[in-house]
C-alpha cells in the first residue's frame, strides 16, 4: 500500500490500481505500463518534477506520448524559467523514487500542473507510487486531491 492509494482510498473517489511486472530494462516507464497493461498511451501520464525559477519544485503531469514544455510549466505557476530537477531532490521531495514518482500524496506539496490533454480522457492512469503500480482516476479528482490546475505543458 503506498501513500498515494491511502490518500484516493481516504478521499473517496473512485479509482482503480492496475499492477504490471516492471522490467528495469525499459526504456520508458510510461511507455511500458501502457504497453504491458494494453491502456491508450494518451490515457497514461508521466510525473515530471522541473525546479522553476522563482518557485522551487514543481510537479507535471503530462501523457507518455509527450514531452514537458518547461517553458510553459514556469508560466503555469509564475516563474521565469524551469529545468528539469535533480533526480535526488525529486525523490526527496516527493517520497518516491524516479519512475515511480506519483502526483498523489509527496512528501512535501508541490505545485502540480497537469496537461490540459486529460480532460478529454474520462480517466488517466498516473503511477500509484511504485514502479509497476498505476493508479486510474478522473482528472478532476486528481486535481481536487492536490490542489493542481491544468494547461498546456506538453510537447506532441
Amino acid at each position: 500500500m503506498t501513500p498515494a492509494i491511502l490518500l484516493a482510498r481516504k478521499s473517496g473517489v473512485p479509482h482503480e490500481v492496475l499492477s504490471y511486472e516492471h522490467d528495469p530494462r525499459a526504456d520508458s516507464y510510461g511507455l511500458e505500463a501502457a504497453t504491458l497493461l494494453g491502456l491508450d498511451p494518451e490515457s497514461v501520464f508521466k510525473t515530471l518534477v522541473a525546479d522553476v525559477d522563482g518557485v522551487g519544485l514543481a510537479c507535471a503531469v503530462v501523457p507518455v506520448t509527450a514531452t514537458l514544455d518547461l517553458k510553459a510549466l514556469a508560466d503555469a505557476v509564475g516563474g521565469r524559467r524551469a529545468r528539469m530537477a535533480d533526480p535526488q531532490a525529486a525523490e526527496r521531495a516527493t517520497g518516491y523514487v524516479v519512475g515511480g514518482i506519483s502526483p498523489l500524496a509527496q512528501k512535501k506539496r508541490l505545485p502540480l500542473v497537469l496537461d490540459d490533454s486529460a480532460q478529454r480522457v474520462p480517466r488517466i492512469h498516473v503511477s500509484a507510487g511504485r514502479r509497476g503500480l498505476e493508479i486510474a482516476l478522473a482528472a478532476g479528482d486528481l486535481l481536487s486531491m492536490t490542489g493542481g490546475v491544468t494547461a498546456a505543458i506538453a510537447r506532441r
